[in-house]
Formats: structure tokens, sequence, C-alpha cells
């Protein structure tokens, strides 16, 4: 009787130590909010400009210059938007800066791998490639960014590298400065215009994620700032009760990083063609 005793107590002391809550089997995740800000390149249209004009200017851009984003990150995937929100004037959504702003971002920083859903023009692509390679410059100094100490570190990006999902009518003359190039037997290298990234990760978090493009360090990334925008983290969860939904985007057309930027520019160009053809 007492070995039948014993027995029963060992199994039902190896079932209670087998069971574990549903909670402490919960999928580690969490959810960070970023408000970004970036100040206006008007460059030589801008010096014409007065003060007044520039401030109508940059009201009436309020929506392509401030943004708000969410990152839902488990350990090793993240799924970056923009939260839409109508314009602060017209009460309409900005669908013309939305054709080169950011869409859906997928990260998976084991796999190296990057999938982005962008629309053009009504028309929708899936990027497809590896994240951005950064060599971080790790700096010591430290600082309080909410409740989370952050530590400093510094790359130097290559700035088509950091913006292939957006267009400038510059875009255009070096594509065909490339066409020239390429038939020239004195063809020069052109100018890389680099630009510095400034970052502040949280060790207290130990994921490899961030906001955007940025990645690759001992902690989430809480604030970042790169050419004239500063994305800082506003609000975090950590294991909200509902489960996040962290995938990758599946619709559109497959396509690489290079690929898509060499796509709106020639799009770009056949319109501005089709305009000057009207006008002659």
């Amino acid at each position: 009787m007492k070995s039948l005793f014993f027995k029963f107590s060992l199994l039902t002391l190896l079932g209670l130590l087998s069971y574990t809550p549903a909670l402490e089997v919960q999928e580690f995740q969490g959810q960070a909010t970023y408000f970004a800000k970036s100040s206006m390149e008007l460059g030589r249209w801008g010096a014409r400009m007065s003060e007044a004009q520039k401030k109508q200017v940059q009201a009436r851009l309020k929506n392509r210059l401030e943004k708000t984003y969410v990152l839902n990150f488990n350990k090793e995937e993240s799924v970056f938007n923009e939260e839409e929100k109508l314009d602060a004037m017209s009460g309409a959504t900005d669908s013309w800066g939305k054709n080169f702003s950011p869409g859906e971002q997928y990260k998976n920083v084991k796999e190296n791998k990057l999938v982005q859903s962008q629309e053009f023009y009504g028309k929708r692509f899936l990027v497809k490639d590896e994240l951005l390679s950064l060599d971080w410059q790790m700096g010591k100094e430290s600082k309080q960014i909410g409740q989370y100490l952050c530590f400093k570190a510094m790359a130097l990006i290559p700035k088509t590298d950091l913006k292939w999902y957006d267009f400038s009518w510059g875009d255009l003359r070096r594509a065909a400065q490339k066409e020239t190039d390429s038939t020239s037997t004195e063809s020069t290298m052109p100018e890389i215009e680099m630009v510095q990234v400034e970052a502040w990760y949280t060790p207290q978090i130990p994921v490899g994620h961030g906001p955007g493009e940025f990645w690759g360090l001992p902690g989430l990334i809480l604030e970042v700032s790169a050419g004239n925008t500063t994305m800082l983290c506003s609000k975090i969860v950590m294991n909200p009760k509902e489960k996040l939904k962290i995938e990758a985007p599946e619709k559109g057309k497959v396509i690489t990083k290079s690929d898509y930027k060499e796509t709106i520019t020639a799009k770009m160009q056949e319109m501005r063609d089709n305009r000057g053809r009207r006008r002659s």
C-alpha cells in the first residue's frame, strides 16, 4: 500500500512540475510607439521664400513632417508601420506622399530578412531583400529615455540605401548621368552621399530591433536621428494581454530594393515626358 501511495505521489508531483500556467509560456512580445519629426529641405527654392511662406509650407506639409509609427516585436521578428492620420488642413489622407513613404515593414534579425509592402500609384509591390547593413560604432555615452537607460551608437550609411523607397527629381539626373557614363570611355564614379546616424538603445530590452531600417544593436533602439529626421519612442508596452500579430505582408509583385527604386524612377521619368508632350 505504501509503495502504491508513493508511486501516486510521485506521478502527481511530476504532473505539477510539468504544468506551466499559460502566462508563463506566453510568447515574449512588445510594442513601441515612435514619434518622428523631419525638418524641411527646401534647397535653392527655399532661398527665394519669405519666412511667412516657409511657415505656410511647413503647416501644409505637417502630415509629411510629423508622423507616428508602431513597432511590434518579439525576440527575432518585428513589424513597423505608420499610423495613418487625416491631413490637418484638407481632412484627407496624404495620397501623394504615400507613394514615397515606407509601407508595412517586416524584419527578421535572425534570418537577415526584410519584407516590405509598397504601393506606388495604385500598384502594390512586395519588396524582399536583406536588411540594411549597418556598421555600428558603439559609444560610452548614456542617457535616460523614460524609465530606460540608453547607450549611444553611430553609423554612416549611403543615403540611397536608407531612402530606397523615396524619390527626388535628382534621381532622374543621376539615372541620365549613369546612362551617359555607361556609353563614355571616360566614365567617373558618382559621389556617394553619406548620412550619419545617431542611435540610442537600451539593453534593458535585449532585442536587436529598431524603427525603420535600423536594427542590430544589443537592445531596442528608442531614439534615432538620421539626416533631417528624428524618431523618438514615446511609449512601450511589454507582453501585452492581447497577442500581437507579427507576420510578413504577403500581397504584391515581388521585387528587390534596387529594382523597386529603378521602377519608380522610370515611372516618374515617363510622367514628366508625358507632361512635356502635352505642353508642346
